[in-house]
């Protein structure tokens, strides 16, 4: 590439690769191993692979590599590694850095199965987490120190919409040379501006906006080379943690609408959030795109969208929240996000729900909370299922 290309031109051509036979699409390089012409070039490839060689589909792959490669540009970083889902992207990123007797701080509000990398899988081994209000910097500041090797948080946090400051933690992160890892999915790559405002590593879950029509698992792992060459990619190619051709080949037919998509939710979800609110069904609406919401600014100064979820509390606690999900005739019921199909998802009996009383109740899950992914359907017509659907609440 010769110069920057926009967004919507890098998701389309970014990192390309053509056979000789010029095909228009990608091709899926469904492959796990490579032949060499000679015993000689099988030794030299071993001892050191050239920028586009490959030698095992664990390792990388023409494929998945061109998918590598356009997430790194749109992210904005030197590289990347593309995982079999998001948490084995969350688990690679953390994992890999850390040994016994590290620290890592991390923000409190995070997806069940991000806590349990942290509290049960890397205590396991002798690291040792803190954990923290991810919005209050003064307990990032006080927790931070001088032998903390990396810090980590959700930008915006599932399912509550909390955002973290990444400017602000990045700064106090990098004054005793911690590592900042960011799960970056809420933000999605369209509204991420997360290496420009200090991030080292970036992980998204590619199973939600990037695939977008909720067909495949996959992560990526954004970062410098170094980080993604010299300390993941041994991890990751070793434990098996790898995307497979054909899934990086879906997600890059996803990356093709990726910046249209994002955008179309995000305008959805802002009309969805401002119908709902007063709504005298409705006790509470999250999302960070109003006004109301009390990181706003943030919000704006961050991603410059209020992102693609919408986080409401329904009056009269599950049964009712039931009764409005059962009535939904659009919106499906499901636990995934970033789906081209809007999606209702009650987190304290579903994604959460193993989480102790004490902690939903400490990060606002309540009995009510809907955390509503929205998709590509007509915003009116959302709208009115929503207040029907609230009608049976």
């Amino acid at each position: 590439m010769t110069k920057k290309w926009n967004t919507r031109t890098q998701l389309v051509h970014e990192g390309s690769r053509r056979s000789q036979y010029g095909e228009m699409a990608e091709a899926i390089f469904l492959t796990q191993g490579f032949a060499y012409p000679d015993a000689e070039s099988a030794e030299a490839r071993f001892i050191k692979a050239g920028d586009d060689e490959f030698i095992y589909a664990r390792y990388g792959n023409p494929t998945t590599r061109t998918f590598e490669e356009r997430i790194a540009a749109l992210e904005g970083t030197e590289d990347a590694f593309a995982t079999a889902s998001g948490m084995a992207a969350v688990s690679g990123a953390l994992t890999s850095l850390l040994r016994a007797g590290d620290h890592v701080v991390s923000a409190r509000a995070l997806f069940g199965s991000c806590l349990y990398i942290l509290e049960d899988v890397l205590t396991r081994y002798g690291v040792k987490v803190t954990f923290v209000d991810g919005a209050d910097l003064d307990q990032w500041r006080a927790a931070v120190t001088p032998g903390t090797k990396a810090v980590f948080f959700e930008s915006m946090s599932n399912p509550t919409l909390e955002l973290v400051d990444i400017r602000g933690v990045t700064e106090i992160a990098h004054a005793v040379g911690a590592l900042v890892i960011v799960d970056n999915v809420f933000a999605t790559p369209i509204f991420s501006r997360a290496v420009e405002q200090g991030a080292d590593v970036v992980v998204y879950s590619a199973t939600k906006h990037i695939d977008g029509q909720g067909r495949a698992l996959g992560g990526v792992v954004c970062g410098t080379r170094d980080y993604i060459r010299k300390v993941l990619e041994p991890y990751m190619k070793h434990t098996g943690g790898s995307i497979s051709p054909f899934t990086a080949w879906i997600m890059l037919n996803g990356m093709a609408t990726l910046d249209l998509r994002c955008r179309a939710m995000a305008d959805s979800a802002l009309k969805i959030a401002q119908a709902l609110e007063g709504h005298p069904k409705v006790t509470k609406v999250i999302f960070p795109g109003l006004p109301s919401h009390p990181q706003h600014a943030l919000a704006m100064a961050q991603m410059g969208s209020g992102g693609t979820l919408v986080t409401f509390e329904v009056a009269g606690g599950k049964e009712a929240a039931f009764r409005f999900m059962n009535a939904l005739e659009i919106a499906k019921i499901s636990n995934n996000l970033g789906d081209a199909k809007s999606i209702a998802t009650h987190p304290t009996t579903t994604t959460h729900q193993r989480l102790p009383q004490e902690q939903k109740d400490a990060l606002g899950i309540t009995p009510g909370l809907i955390r509503f992914s929205v998709g590509l359907e007509d915003a009116e017509d959302l709208i009115a299922d929503l207040h029907q659907a609230l009608e049976h609440a």
